[in-house]
């Protein structure tokens, strides 16, 4: 297993977390597909479907930060295209070769495990950290979110 989803990832959002828990057993399916040298129809379609599923995943967050007016939003959504681009380089990279070669696997550790990984726990806890604190407002404190 190369990453999964622990308590560290938790936003205290159960349908947001759900969806993370999805989308990291869908990378790491991704990863351990191409260790296995299952071949480069099977790493293509993994990495489609993980795409796929950032997408279905990212609107989900938007709509729920426009829903409770999350001012960092427009950062979020720039985030959100950053990822979207990185996959698209896998995916030609990925075209190119002739399977997922180590250099593949290291690009998709460092452009999806390690960007997933870092957003959760900074631009995803902020929002959560964003909407708890609105939810309870005796236990605002002044914070600049993110």
């Amino acid at each position: 297993m190369f990453v999964e989803f622990d308590e560290s990832l938790v936003t205290g959002n159960e349908t947001i977390d759900a969806q993370h828990k999805e989308w990291i057993g869908k990378i790491d399916e991704l990863l351990i597909s191409c260790e296995k040298g299952d071949g480069k129809v099977k790493a293509i379609k993994t990495l489609e479907y993980m795409a796929d599923y950032a997408n279905f995943h990212f609107a989900e967050e938007e709509k729920l930060q426009a829903d409770v007016a999350y001012p960092g939003l427009e950062e979020h959504k720039e985030k959100h295209a950053e990822f979207r681009k990185a996959v698209d380089e896998l995916h030609d990279m990925l075209e190119e070769e002739e399977g997922p070669s180590a250099e593949f696997v290291e690009a998709v550790k460092k452009n999806v495990v390690d960007w997933v990984i870092n957003h959760i726990k900074s631009f995803d806890c902020s929002v959560a950290t964003y909407i708890h604190m609105n939810a309870h407002p005796e236990r605002r404190i002044n914070v600049k979110y993110s």
